[in-house]
This record gives structure tokens, C-alpha cells and sequence, in this order.
């Protein structure tokens, strides 16, 4: 199996991250790369590079006035007095069809819907490579490899058309997705982090083309809140193109699995031709965020469920934060596709 990897993505390193009002150091770290590469290298995969294939692709799933504020917002903002070093949002329209302001901060607000995505000067590059390493992934699985694993940092999967969240920023994942159904694909996208992936939601939530399928913790108590909830089926065109699979805090690898089996029996009589596989690996009984109870082995058996439906499939890192068996669990997963 092949890695897309580009080293560009080790310049983000957000410092701000608040929960129930406390400040934490952020957990979505560089030092997360080193983690998910050591278990590639163990697995002896060879790594290649994302060639630029320009903003584009990425075009087709963020309009053009988001991509603007990525890329500008921090200068913008670094010329306010007082400014911190980080762009982070202190207020927010009551919705997004609200007035567009030119103010930086308004901007903010609008564009970055809570305080877990702080842009720094090095933001946009970061994430612009990890947008491209998905896209390479995606052209290689187009090409005919029969997987590729995306290594993506900054993560996608809660970011929207036009917003910014959850540490993410461009919706790699979508990214990869969109990319395939220009190939003339049929796409589904099964989203296995811990946190709903409601971004991915969002972007095809109106479409019957993409097949969009989540299992998450429950999001009555839990991050993202509002979105990911099992009467979410889609709208328009795209209702019945959407499937919520809810667990229970605390879920360990029988349930997880037994959800997965839903999911993948929905892909599956779907007549879907190619898998983006959003890897999430904070679903871990170790993980920091603490919501699941996915054991190394688990995660094993969850490979080789995806695997066994036997779809040319972009695994698109998502979620999964520092502890000791991160690497572990990206290997047992990767094996599972062997």
C-alpha cells in the first residue's frame, strides 16, 4: 500500500485549544505525524510526495470567498492591535445566511465556527499539503491502485464548504471524494472517528451522488452537538444519501463493529465502486478525548470489514491524537487491508 505523505503539513502547530471554557494546550500536534509514519515505516510502505495539482480540485468543493479568508485572515488579523497570535473567533452570526461582513473579526466569526481552529501565519500551507496529499491519494486509487492511505495534517472531516472547525480546515476527505466522482466514480465516504463528520454531512448533504455514512459517539453529549443525529438522512435530491450510526459513550469493539456492519451493508446495497475510508483512530480506549472503547485489535477488525468489501478504497487520516499506541492502531487498521 502506498503513502501519501508531504512534509509542508508539520508547519501548523496550533497553541489554542478551549474545552468547557478552560484553556488547553491544542492536541492536534506535528508530533502526530511522527507517530502515524513510524507505524508506515514499520510496515515498510513505500512514502511518495503530493505533486501540486493547484486549487482546483479543492475549488470544487470550497468557494472561492473561504479559500480568500484562509489564506489572507492571518495578516489581516496580525495588523489589528492587540490581536493574539492566533486567529480565533469571539463572536458569530446567528446563521450563515446572516450579512457577510468585510471586518477581520467578523470574518472570523463567520468562517470559523468554534475555538478549536486557530490560523496561524503557517495555517494555510499546512493545510493546503494535506488537501493535496488526498487528492495524489485519490488519483492513485483512480490509477488503480486498489488502496492508498492519505497521511492528512491538519485533519477535514468537520470542516464545511465555508467553515473552519474541529482542528479542521479543508474537508480532505470531500476533497478526495469530489475528486473521484469527476472520474465518473460512484463514492462512498465512511467516516469511522470518534467525532461525527459533520463538514463531510454538510458538503453532500443536499446530493445523491455521494453516499455519506458516520459512526460516532452519540452527539447529545458530545462534540460536534449539533449535527450527527440518526434523523439526518439527507435533503432534497440527496435524501436517503446520508447515515448516522450513533453509539453510546464507552462503546467497545462489539458494538463498534456491529454499527460498522450496518454501515458497510448500506455502502454495499448502495452499488458504491469506490470507498473514501475517513480514519479516525480517537475512537481508541486510550485515546485523550475518551469517548470510545476501540481496542488495537479492534481496530484490526475494522480494516478487514472495510477490506472485505473489496472496493478500490483513499484512507484519509482523520482523528487521533498522542498517546502511545496511536502508531499501533494506524498499523493494526493498514494490516487489516493486506
Amino acid at each position: 500500500m502506498i503513502t501519501v505523505f508531504d512534509d509542508a503539513q508539520r508547519a501548523h502547530d496550533p497553541q489554542f485549544f478551549l474545552s468547557s471554557g478552560a484553556r488547553f494546550p491544542c492536541p492536534e500536534k506535528p508530533a502526530r505525524i511522527d507517530a502515524l509514519l513510524g507505524a508506515v515505516a514499520r510496515m515498510d510502505l513505500p512514502v511518495v510526495p503530493a505533486p501540486d495539482a493547484g486549487l482546483a480540485p479543492i475549488e470544487a468543493v470550497h468557494p472561492a470567498r473561504y479559500l480568500t479568508f484562509l489564506q489572507t485572515i492571518h495578516s489581516r488579523w496580525s495588523r489589528i492591535e492587540g490581536a493574539s497570535p492566533e486567529v480565533i473567533p469571539n463572536i458569530h452570526p446567528a446563521n450563515r445566511s446572516d450579512g457577510y461582513p468585510l471586518s477581520t473579526v467578523g470574518q472570523a466569526g463567520f468562517h470559523q465556527t468554534d475555538t478549536s481552529c486557530p490560523i496561524s501565519a503557517e495555517t494555510w500551507g499546512a493545510a493546503y499539503a494535506s488537501a493535496q496529499t488526498a487528492i495524489h491519494a485519490a488519483d492513485l486509487v483512480q490509477g488503480g491502485e486498489r488502496a492508498v492511505y492519505a497521511l492528512c495534517r491538519p485533519p477535514g472531516h468537520h470542516a464545511f464548504a465555508e467553515l473552519a472547525g474541529g482542528f479542521c480546515y479543508l474537508n480532505n476527505s470531500a476533497i478526495a471524494a469530489q475528486r473521484l466522482r469527476a472520474a465518473g466514480r460512484r463514492v462512498a465516504v465512511l467516516d469511522v472517528d470518534l467525532h461525527h463528520g459533520n463538514g463531510t454531512q454538510g458538503i453532500f448533504y443536499d446530493r445523491a451522488d455521494v453516499l455519506t455514512v458516520s459512526l460516532h459517539a452519540h452527539p447529545e453529549r458530545f462534540y460536534p452537538f449539533f449535527w450527527g443525529y440518526p434523523a439526518e438522512y439527507g435533503a432534497g435530491e440527496g435524501e436517503g444519501a446520508n447515515l448516522n450510526l450513533c453509539l453510546e459513550r464507552k462503546t467497545g469493539d462489539e458494538g463498534f463493529l456491529a454499527a460498522l456492519d450496518r454501515g458497510l451493508e448500506r455502502i454495499a446495497s448502495w452499488g458504491a465502486e469506490t470507498l473514501v475510508l475517513a480514519l479516525g483512530l480517537d475512537a481508541f480506549i486510550g485515546d485523550p478525548f475518551a469517548g470510545l472503547a476501540v481496542t488495537t485489535p479492534g481496530f484490526h477488525r475494522i480494516g478487514k470489514a472495510v477490506r472485505a468489501l473489496g472496493l478500490p478504497t483513499v484512507i484519509v487520516q482523520e482523528g487521533g491524537y498522542l498517546c502511545p499506541e496511536l502508531g499501533d492502531n494506524l498499523e493494526a487498521v493498514l494490516t487489516g487491508f493486506a
